[in-house]
């Protein structure tokens, strides 16, 4: 049987689903197969790695440091996102708190990043190796629109994961999973909508129709996702673990109380529903 494991990504929301990663990495439960969305990936690749603790870390050490996130990093020419691109992914992972590469090429599953084309407005899943060092794919996954600037991976334009494929389940099943765990940013009841926000977000991209696109109908496709997982959740065929309660925790959070506290949840879920887990992947 092969076992899979979902990240939807959130930004600093998904530091509950590194809860949910570090119960299960001490309790010794490696899915064959892990995708992970925007902050899932980024933040997913520290469980094949078995790194317990370290996603934690990063956002207690860094989050209100300005070299990781700022006003200033935007206004940077060679830089042009909210996110010091290269201190978040290339300083911290390989200087600061070190990504172990090496554990990560010993994992034995499949861990894939989904990407949106802004050519095509589609997902895309990418394989991600453990090879470069850059880091470019993680990037490209969390390519939040205007936050970012396109993030380019072999000459093609990405953004953020989560436009195209938000809550990538039926991908793990396409893929050959018997089983998925599903692991959401958002509280049960949750429903996306189209905000004015999104709306002048969407006009940004006046170029790239296809993106524009995937921004003003991600709601629907997102509401209409959650809709399928929950007949996947009643066959059996998926666990999904949610957060007790997502209001109230911005998505750049700043507050180091409520990091904690959401990674807490996280973490007190796994364990709580670690039998339930142990007997879904055996």
């Amino acid at each position: 049987m092969k076992t899979g494991i979902v990240f939807e990504g959130g930004a600093f929301r998904t530091i509950f689903s590194c809860g949910v990663m570090d119960a299960m990495l001490e309790n010794k439960i490696m899915p064959d197969y892990m995708i992970g969305v925007s902050a899932g990936a980024a933040y997913g690749v520290s469980m094949a790695s078995g790194q317990v603790g370290r996603n934690l870390k990063i956002l207690m050490n860094y989050r209100n440091d300005r070299r990781y996130m700022g006003l200033n990093n935007m206004v940077d020419r060679n830089n042009r996102s909210i996110y010091g691109l290269d201190f978040a992914f290339d300083t911290i992972p390989n200087e600061l708190v070190p990504f172990d590469y090496d554990a990560f090429h010993r994992y034995k599953g499949t861990f894939k990043c989904v990407v949106t084309n802004v050519l095509t407005g589609k997902p895309e899943y990418k394989v991600f190796t453990g090879d470069d060092p850059s880091n470019q794919l993680i990037k490209a996954s969390c390519a939040l629109p205007l936050a970012f600037p396109l993030i380019y991976v072999d000459g093609t334009p990405y953004l953020d994961g989560g436009l195209g494929d938000s809550i990538p389940f039926e991908k793990a099943f396409e893929d050959g999973c018997d089983r998925v765990i599903v692991v959401l940013t958002r509280e049960a009841g949750y429903r996306k909508k189209t905000t004015s926000s999104v709306k002048s977000v969407a006009r940004a991209y006046l170029k790239y129709p296809e993106i524009q696109r995937a921004l003003l109908t991600r709601a629907e496709r997102y509401n209409r996702s959650l809709k399928r997982l929950e007949r996947y959740e009643k066959e059996g065929r998926c666990l999904v673990i949610r957060p007790t309660k997502s209001k109230g925790f911005g998505k750049l959070e700043k507050d180091l109380n409520k990091i904690l506290s959401m990674y807490n949840d996280g973490y007190n879920q796994g364990y709580a529903l670690i039998n339930d887990i142990q007997r879904f992947y055996h």
